[in-house]
C-alpha cells in the first residue's frame, strides 16, 4: 500500500490506517481475542501500518489488544492513542488537566506493551483547561520521549491555532465522508495553511456507505448507532437513495461501495490517511481495496454533483455528544 505523510510533521503512514475502536467498543459486543488478533495482523500483513485505538474504548482492552497484536512488529507500525475523559469513560465527561493526560500515557504504555505512543490525541477538546496547557503537557512528554507526535480529534480552528502554537500539531482526526462534508468549510482550509493531516474517523458513514445497513437493520442494544439521529429508521430509509447513487457509480468502476467512498476520500487532499475500522477479515480486505481505486478530476466532480442533490437526513451526533465538537 502506498504512504502518505501527515502535513510537514514528517510521520509517514499506510494511505489507509485502521481504527480498532468496533473491535472491543461502539458496535456491539467484543470480538474475541483471537478473532482481533488475526484481524490486526491481517491489516498489517495488506499493508496497513497505521493504527488507531483510545483509552475511551473499553478503558484499555482495546490498547492492549493492539498492543499484543503489533508485537512482533511493533516499530514497523504508527501507533494512535488518545486521552481526555475521566477515568477513560466517555459517558463521566472530559478531563484534560496535565495529570490526568500524564497518567493515560503512562496506563496507554502499559496496556501496549510499549515504550512509546507514536500519535497522542486529545479525545475531545476540554473547556476547562487551557489549550496551552495541554499542548504544553505533550510537549514535555515528547521531550521525555514517551510520545512521537500530537494530534487532536473533533476540535474546532481556534482549539487547534492555540494549541499549535505551543506544541507543531501533526494531525486533526474528525468525522469525514461522503455523506459528512463539513470539515471542508473551515478545517481543511486551516490543516493545509498550517501544515497538519487529517485522519477522518467513520470514512464510511459508521457503515452505512458500504451498504450493508438499510431501514430493516437491527442494530445490537449496546451499539452507539442506536442513539445517533442519522440512524433512525426513517432517517435510514430517507438516505438509502445515497447508497444506491453510491452503488450504481461502484458498478461503473468495478468497485464496492466502500471503495469508492475510500477512494474519494483519498483523492482530497495527499495529507488524508482514513481509519476505517471492521470486524470482518472480508471487509478489512475490501476496504484496503478502496486505496488503489483511482477517479478522475471528472468523475470526482459527478460523485460530488450527485451526492448534493441528495439532502443527507438527520444528525450525526445526539444533542449531548454535538456539544462536545468543534470546540
Amino acid at each position: 500500500m502506498q504512504k502518505r505523510l501527515l502535513g510537514n510533521s514528517g510521520l509517514e503512514v499506510s494511505a489507509l490506517g485502521f481504527g480498532c475502536m468496533g473491535l472491543t467498543f461502539g458496535y456491539g459486543p467484543a470480538v474475541s481475542e483471537q478473532d482481533g488478533l488475526a484481524l490486526i495482523r491481517s491489516a498489517y500483513e495488506q499493508g496497513v501500518t497505521f493504527f488507531d485505538t483510545a483509552e475511551a474504548y473499553s478503558q484499555g482492552a482495546n490498547e492492549a489488544l493492539l498492543g499484543k497484536a503489533v508485537k512482533p512488529f511493533r516499530k514497523e507500525v504508527v501507533i494512535a492513542t488518545k486521552f481526555g475523559f475521566k477515568d477513560g469513560d466517555a459517558t463521566k465527561g472530559l478531563d484534560s488537566r496535565p495529570a490526568r493526560i500524564r497518567a493515560v500515557v503512562e496506563a496507554s504504555l502499559q496496556c501496549l506493551d510499549t515504550d512509546y505512543i507514536d500519535l497522542l490525541y486529545q479525545h475531545r477538546v476540554d473547556p476547562n483547561v487551557p489549550m496551552e496547557e495541554v499542548a504544553g503537557t505533550v510537549k514535555d512528554l515528547i521531550a521525555e520521549g514517551k510520545v512521537k507526535h500530537f494530534g487532536m480529534s473533533e476540535a474546532g480552528v481556534e482549539s487547534i491555532r492555540k494549541a499549535h502554537a505551543v506544541q507543531p500539531v501533526t494531525a486533526l482526526q474528525s468525522e469525514y465522508s461522503l455523506w459528512w462534508r463539513q470539515p471542508e468549510e473551515v478545517i481543511l482550509p486551516t490543516l493545509e495553511e498550517l501544515g497538519i493531516g487529517f485522519v477522518p474517523f467513520s470514512p464510511l458513514g459508521k457503515g452505512f456507505l458500504t451498504g450493508a445497513i438499510n431501514a430493516n437493520t437491527q442494530f445490537d442494544p449496546t451499539d452507539f448507532r442506536n442513539v445517533v439521529p442519522r440512524f433512525s429508521e426513517d432517517n435510514r430509509k430517507a438516505n438509502q437513495q445515497l447508497v444506491d447513487l453510491l452503488a450504481n457509480i461502484a458498478a461503473q468502476k468495478q468497485a464496492t461501495p466502500a471503495q469508492i467512498a475510500l477512494g474519494w476520500l483519498l483523492a482530497q487532499k495527499p495529507w488524508i490517511a482514513p481509519i476505517p475500522g471492521t470486524t470482518k477479515l472480508h471487509r478489512l480486505t475490501e476496504n484496503i481495496g478502496g486505496a488503489s481505486i483511482t477517479l478522475s478530476t471528472a468523475e470526482i466532480s459527478d460523485i460530488d454533483a450527485a451526492f448534493a442533490a441528495i439532502p443527507v437526513q438527520g444528525d450525526r451526533y445526539p444533542a449531548h455528544l454535538q456539544s462536545r465538537v468543534g470546540k
